[in-house]
């Protein structure tokens, strides 16, 4: 692919994963009263499918840009470090899963994995700067979060995908 075709399609995701971070925090939060601070991860839709048709070094650019611009434009800069720590972990577990595991895992499953990820992440995040181990009693529950979070966002991005087949240029991942 040419470089120009990567800069549209990076800018294109980016935007797209940008506004659906956006667009999430106006939805109320379905777990708040079970798991509060728990989020559906709209933007993760735009990780996922971007690692699968472009790989590793592409996502994680388009997550990071993802992150630090929405830290940015919301004013949630401190936030911006449990994100970039989530966005990190979650794309790598995800290639790793996607490239080693295909056979056992669907997308889906990559994507509750990705979630997993992502929370351990923010929760080491957050331990460093509360200077608390003790904040990881709380995984379990974001965990349990994260299970259905990880079927949605992977069902989306699969059926995205599934529609986009034929009309990019490279999916890296057989979705069949």
């Amino acid at each position: 692919m040419n470089s120009t075709k990567k800069i549209v399609y990076f800018g294109i995701l980016t935007s797209l994963g940008l506004a659906l971070h956006i667009v999430e925090g106006f939805i109320p939060n379905p777990f708040m009263g079970v798991v509060p601070g728990a989020k559906i991860g709209l933007a993760n839709i735009i990780g996922l499918m971007t690692l699968v048709m472009f790989g590793l070094k592409f996502a994680l650019s388009v997550n990071l840009m993802r992150v630090l611009m929405a830290g940015l434009l919301t004013g949630a800069v401190t936030s911006m470090m449990y994100g970039l720590a989530g966005a990190l972990l979650s794309t790598f577990l995800m290639w790793m899963a996607l490239n080693l595991l295909p056979r056992f895992l669907s997308l889906v499953g990559v994507s509750v994995l990705g979630a997993l990820g992502h929370n351990v992440a923010q929760l080491s995040v957050a331990s460093v700067m509360i200077q608390n181990i003790r904040i990881f009693v709380y995984l379990p529950f974001m965990m349990f979060a994260s299970i259905f979070t990880g079927i949605f966002i992977g069902l989306t991005a699969y059926f995205v995908l599934q529609k986009l087949k034929g009309r990019v240029s490279k999916l890296t991942y057989s979705l069949t």
